[in-house]
């Protein structure tokens, strides 16, 4: 493997993909994508304590993720990048394909039982 595509994969890795790693941290990028939000904004948003999201918004932050301002009493948080939303997207219906694929399987297996077991009746 090329040397300089490694080493874009393990930042990729240590970055993005750790960034990611977590569903809360997914829910946030998807609501800042709607628009600039507080912490508190955030926390009512996806239903999870305010210091927890502060943890999370840390390690976005950290990656580049999310930018931070500061108005007046609160911060603003907004996203770094929208183009993290559209590889989202991408991945969720990768996932969403993934899952319709499996499920056309287990349908596959099953009518085969079912004509296995008529058969040996």
């Amino acid at each position: 493997m090329n040397k300089d595509l490694e080493a874009e994969i393990n930042d990729l890795h240590a970055n993005i993909c750790a960034g990611l790693a977590d569903p809360k941290r997914i829910m946030i990028l998807y609501h800042l994508a709607e628009g600039p939000q507080t912490v508190n904004d955030l926390a009512a948003a996806i239903h999870t304590p305010q210091p927890t999201v502060s943890r999370h918004l840390k390690v976005l932050r950290e990656r580049g993720m999310v930018r931070a301002t500061r108005q007046a009493q609160s911060v603003e948080y907004r996203l770094g990048d929208v183009r993290l939303i559209q590889a989202l997207d991408l991945l969720l219906a990768v996932l969403r394909d993934n899952l319709a694929h499996r499920a056309d399987l287990m349908e596959q297996l099953s009518v085969a039982s079912e004509e296995q077991e008529e058969t040996a009746l």
